[in-house]
């Protein structure tokens, strides 16, 4: 597996507007109380105090799909990793507001922290409307790419879901010839329709929202992770 260092700059700027006082004050002091370890191993025993299943989301934008998939599952333990300080703010203040002690969070780089998670321990893997770098020049940028894929696969369970979303119909058609390439994943559709449907416990974020204010279509897909050990 490449190093996850040669696999990053995947992000633009990391901040936007000036924090309020308030939101300084989640940076400051609830952040700390739960950020991933800054170095070894990323396990569930390690972050929650037991073992139990593990979801990681790669870009959580302001946090509102982390959020609801934790307060659903409540014995489950989520990583959310997320570049922008605004939208690390915005995923505090659902975490303060709705008592969600099963999140933890990265303020960087995905791959960093996904790199230090051992191989099948996670049973979902969330990229929900990455940065589409819709440049040829820049598609390798693109988390939908062999070295990002080829990590999300060795660090999910086999039965593991990866969940994949996005608005932009180059992203789309890159997105797919990349996972069709890919016999360790199994598209779970089974209608050309489902795409076209978000499925349940797959909640509208502010972004998906305001791509269908703009007219834009919204895809969603399913990929379970194929065992190995079976032919």
């Amino acid at each position: 597996m490449k190093d996850p260092t040669t696999l990053n700059r995947l992000y633009g700027r990391q901040s936007g507007h000036k924090l309020r006082a308030g939101q300084q004050d989640l940076v400051e002091r609830l952040l700390p109380q739960i950020s991933v370890p800054e170095d070894g191993p990323i396990t569930a025993a390690r972050l929650f105090g037991e073992d139990r299943p593990l979801h990681f989301e790669i870009g959580f934008g302001g946090g509102e799909h982390m959020a609801y998939r934790a307060d659903m599952l409540p014995d489950h333990g989520f990583i959310g990793c997320e570049p922008f300080l605004n939208g690390v703010v915005t995923a505090l203040t659902h975490i303060r507001d709705q008592h969600l002690p099963n999140v933890r969070l990265h303020m960087g780089n995905a791959l960093d922290v996904l790199s230090r998670v051992p191989d099948g321990a996670l049973s979902f893997v969330y990229l929900l409307h990455p940065d589409p770098w819709p440049k040829a020049r820049h598609a390798k940028r693109r988390m939908m790419n062999k070295g990002p894929v080829d990590m999300i696969a060795a660090k999910l369970k086999p039965g593991g879901e990866f969940r994949f979303g996005t608005d932009h119909p180059v992203y789309l058609r890159w997105a797919m010839m990349v996972m069709n390439g890919r016999p360790d994943f199994e598209w779970l559709a089974a209608t050309p329709q489902d795409f076209l449907k978000r499925p349940g416990g797959w909640p509208e974020t502010r972004y998906e929202a305001k791509a269908r204010r703009q007219g834009h279509e919204v895809w969603y897909f399913r990929y379970r992770r194929r065992d190995a050990s079976v032919a």
